[in-house]
């Protein structure tokens, strides 16, 4: 597998520069000043950040991926994704792009670690060599916890362990066959990765880093140091069933160190509204005018209260969906349908994404307080406290009034495991890879569509119909996405040794911390 390293033009207003090089003494004559041979670490992180979450929340692995394993959406055309046949170019795209992003992060900590570059790194408001390679390693864990979560077994590079399976991003750029790092060792590394910037950068909270360049937190220490103690807080939650003692040690320490306690503090990826720097669902839907992706029944009617333990109106609705056209109602397209009866409901009888959730400028989050305090819930017997304060955190991210939230946690049913996972559920809407691998550790929600349920029974041309969800491949949720299909070729013998450690290349063979 080759890794390339490529930084995209025109990224956020901030304009790259490509390098030039002439090795011959005519070098001085063949060297555009315009053109420095070295790009500003700064321009490289706005380049790495808008490249990780173009991948994360690309058209391939979320809006036909994830999103609809999560059932958030149902297409109401071609139904082949929402029953499982997912092609392997899927595959392709998002694991080329996220390890794009990677190998630009990689390009910050060898230019700050680099005797002969490093001073120049740390120049005018680009901030210390230290707190530079903290952030580029905090997203890098994030990376790689999205990258195995969807595969499972993979090439993994860590920055404080050298151990002989994590070759990922080697400096030679012609490695075409990195080798597989178990999901147990990568999960593992990154819980120390993780801590290890936290405490770099805790130590410098008042500094910044990166300025203005840094699109997620306009170079706040303080404010990485806290994503990073919150990511190991889910990271570490993730593995508990594995090892319960290694997972206790770090939620302890995470949350001691300090975890996000508000909204103010979410990991928020914020677009434009000009292209080619818009969301990537804005340029999947409105830019490309589809409209085959609307919003699922399932979530509809938890949102509704006629579906799940919510037997109350969510005032998330209208923040998620829009009513029909053709009328003042919502009406959720149902999910799964046969192939068939795809084109069953016209556009105008179903509720398609809402403007908020397909705005230009909409603010991809990588992680937010709701989600952190249903954790601490679960992690704290699952307490009403939290359970209340992640309701209250989501409702209140999406601009729901303090009357109305009042009145919905007023009648709420008490915490447990059930409201609460499924209360996260609904927190995590839009967060597709995120949600999914929460469906797939947890079993919840359970009122998602099962096999044989009954997804949609009417009348047509009066006569009775009744669909029921019968997957094309497998018979539940898919539990990780099939390698891309060059590894099988140009990597062969690692992915090999994949397979074999791991499982079958087939989307219902589980991962580690799944299994």
């Amino acid at each position: 597998m080759k890794i390339l390293n490529i930084l995209y033009t025109t990224v956020i207003g901030i304009s790259l520069v490509a390098s030039s090089c002439s090795k011959s003494k005519f070098a001085d004559i063949n060297t555009d000043p315009n053109r420095p041979a070295t790009v500003t670490t700064p321009t490289i992180l706005v380049t790495a950040e808008k490249q990780l979450l173009n991948a994360l929340r690309s058209e391939e692995v979320s809006l036909r991926g994830a999103q609809l394993f999560s059932q958030y959406f149902a297409q109401n055309i071609y139904t082949d994704q929402s029953r499982y046949q997912i092609p392997t170019s899927y595959s392709d795209n998002y694991w080329t792009a996220t390890y794009k992003a990677l190998n630009n992060l990689n390009d910050i900590i060898k230019l700050n670690t680099n005797e002969s570059t490093k001073a120049i790194a740390a120049a005018g408001t680009a901030g210390t060599n230290a707190n530079q390679i903290a952030i580029a390693r905090i997203l890098k864990s994030y990376a790689f916890q999205s990258l195995t979560d969807v595969f499972g077994n993979i090439p993994y590079e860590s920055y404080g362990n050298k151990d002989a399976d994590f070759e990922a991003l080697q400096q030679d750029p012609d490695n075409l066959t990195p080798k597989y790092a178990s999901q147990e060792k990568i999960y593992k590394d990154i819980l120390n990765e993780l801590q290890q910037a936290a405490d770099t950068l805790t130590k410098y909270t008042t500094a910044t880093t990166f300025g203005a360049a840094d699109i997620i937190y306009k170079g706040s220490n303080a404010s990485w140091a806290k994503f990073a103690n919150s990511l190991r807080l889910r990271i570490a939650n993730r593995i508990k069933a594995k090892d319960a003692a290694l997972a206790a040690t770090h939620i302890a320490d995470a949350i001691k160190k300090g975890v996000f306690t508000a909204n103010s503090d979410n990991a928020v990826f914020k677009y434009s509204k000009t292209p080619p720097n818009e969301a990537p669902l804005f340029r999947a839907t409105v830019t490309a005018n589809r409209k085959d992706f609307a919003v699922s029944n399932v979530l509809i009617e938890a949102l509704q209260g006629t579906r799940g333990p919510f037997k109350i109106a969510d005032p998330r609705l209208s923040k998620f969906a829009k009513p029909t056209s053709s009328g003042n109602a919502y009406f959720g397209q149902p999910y799964g349908l046969p192939l068939a009866a795809g084109n069953l409901f016209p556009v105008d009888k179903i509720s398609l994404p809402s403007d908020a959730i397909n705005a230009a400028d909409y603010g991809e989050v990588l992680l937010e307080y709701a989600e952190v305090a249903f954790l601490l819930a679960e992690n704290n017997n699952w307490d009403q406290t939290n359970y209340e304060k992640g309701t209250r955190a989501s409702l209140e991210k999406w601009g729901v009034s303090q009357e109305d939230i009042n009145s919905y946690i007023s009648k709420l049913p008490p915490a447990s495991k059930e409201n609460i996972l499924s209360q996260k559920y609904l927190a995590l809407f839009n967060q597709s890879i995120e949600a999914w691998s929460e469906i797939r550790r947890t079993g919840y929600p359970l009122f998602l569509i099962k096999k044989g349920d009954i997804t949609w029974s009417g009348t047509i041309d009066g006569k009775p119909v009744t669909y029921t969800f019968n997957p094309e491949v497998g018979d539940a949720i898919p539990s990780r996405l099939l390698y891309p299909l060059k590894e099988q070729s140009t990597n062969k013998a690692n992915y090999q040794a994949a397979l074999a450690q791991q499982g079958d290349d087939v989307i219902n063979t589980k991962v580690w911390w799944n299994k």
